[in-house]
């Protein structure tokens, strides 16, 4: 019995030594922390890999494979490298986790499915994973959301999960686990290129008007989206939590300021850009808040901060189903052929009384040719014709790209500050002739002040 154990301690021994010398010292190192099996696993990945048996592509190449509509069988020999960056740990990542190309400054992030639960105690935050995509599919697990996943088998035109059996050959940890640094910036920053990037929204807060809500709302079933504004810009998002998360029932911060982390991804049916959180301590509102003197997202989905007035068309001003995020406010003069059209879009008063420093932001996208959408403020309006009233041209940014509905253009902020001590109307005039009639969407209109 004695000499038996005695062997197996000298077998296992000579089992590390002949591993760990698989890799040269200037090559890949994987320590034994992460199990023999899968230390050998990953070192033949690794051997193959730098003898180009298996080309290694950073996490933009692989997502270049996605084909819309699709889930799509990787043929060839290629493998991906990422550091995790979400984790299942609180409840709001379900079978699933999303890695990033580098643990600081990351330019691209893919979600993994998998039919796993509590894999953040295999898959930590930081940790450093190969994937062995031969044979794996890459595509959406919701068609047409926007966010690209890698799956061990195709669902229809979606990706399905890699099961239990398989992660042993496909999903390789090594023993690395990096701090992962969020990616700072503000609102009107992000973008789907952040999708699946781990980030650090900065100078944000939730509206006021959600004091005494939790994350997620008792009545939804399986999660809820609140809205996140920004003091810095007229940028905004949704954060998106989880029924099943553990601070579900957590009352949303709305009594100060500051900065919030999370993954950049989508909603369930993808018509929602959204901020998903590890844990709620990667909230720190520690400052004042800044509530705008007017803000509009159109999430409310009418325009009753506005007032309408056209003065030719039959034309007017709505709220469309996109946005950036959805929804917004619309203008177009088409209607089956170029319409003559003059339509005023003008906040209700905006009080700048005691402000002296008073800062206009919006975003603007176009498409099709037409008259460009004018802006105006004054503060002397008193409701009905525009005319009636003096106003004064401002020399705003707007989108001029009329081939794309993703040419988004932030206005840039323009100084307001001839109003100060007054009400302040700002009104944004939209003309189409009978040779052109550009439709336009209106997002994120924000007054700030100090």
């Amino acid at each position: 019995m004695k000499h038996n154990k005695i062997f197996k301690l000298f077998t296992l021994l000579f089992l590390l030594v002949s591993y760990s010398s698989c890799v040269e010292d200037d090559d890949y190192s994987i320590p034994t922390s992460v199990g023999l099996e899968e230390n050998q696993s990953l070192n033949t990945l690794l051997d193959q890999i730098n003898s180009n048996e298996v080309d290694l592509l950073t996490i933009s190449q692989v997502k270049n494979l996605f084909v819309s509509g699709q889930a799509v069988n990787i043929e060839s020999s290629i493998a991906v490298k990422g550091y995790v960056v979400s984790s299942d740990l609180t409840g709001n990542f379900y079978k699933e986790f999303y890695i990033q190309d580098e643990p600081s400054n990351p330019t691209a992030g893919l979600k993994i499915v998998l039919n796993q639960v509590d894999s953040y105690n295999q898959f930590n935050i930081g940790r450093e994973v190969y994937i062995r995509l031969q044979n794996l599919y890459i595509g959406e697990t919701n068609s047409g959301d926007g966010v690209i996943s890698v799956g061990g088998r195709a669902d229809g035109n979606e990706v399905g999960q890699i099961t239990e059996n398989m992660m042993s050959d496909y999903l390789l940890r090594s023993n690395n686990t990096e701090t992962i640094i969020p990616l700072e910036m503000n609102l009107a920053q992000v973008n789907d290129s952040h999708i699946g990037l781990f980030i650090q929204a900065n100078n944000t807060q939730f509206p006021v008007g959600y004091t005494g809500l939790t994350f997620v709302d008792p009545t939804d079933d399986y999660d809820s989206l609140r809205d996140l504004e920004s003091c810095e810009d007229s940028g905004s998002i949704k954060v998106e939590t989880s029924a099943f998360a553990s601070f579900q029932d957590r009352l949303l911060p709305t009594n100060g300021k500051g900065s919030i982390s999370g993954i950049v991804t989508k909603s369930y049916n993808g018509d929602d850009r959204v901020l998903a959180l590890n844990n709620i301590d990667d909230i720190n509102f520690d400052g004042a808040r800044c509530d705008p003197l007017f803000s509009d997202n159109f999430s409310s989905n009418n325009l009753d901060n506005w007032t309408q007035f056209s003065v030719e068309g039959e034309q007017v001003w709505d709220i469309t189903p996109y946005g950036n995020p959805a929804p917004s406010a619309r203008i177009s003069g088409y209607a089956g052929g170029n319409v003559v059209n003059e339509d005023w879009l003008i906040t209700n008063p905006i009080d700048l009384t005691g402000l002296t420093d008073i800062k206009l932001n919006f975003q603007t996208v176009v498409r099709y040719g037409g008259p460009a959408l004018e802006v105006y403020m004054t503060t002397d309006y008193v409701g009905g014709d525009p005319s009636d009233s003096s106003w004064t041209q401002l020399d705003a940014i707007i989108d001029t790209d009329n081939g794309s509905w993703t040419s988004w253009t932030d206005s840039g902020d323009l100084d307001v500050s001839a109003a100060a001590g007054q009400n302040l109307y700002i009104a944004f005039k939209y003309t189409s002739t009978s040779s052109g009639s550009a439709t336009y969407e209106l997002d994120n209109v924000l007054v700030s002040g100090e």
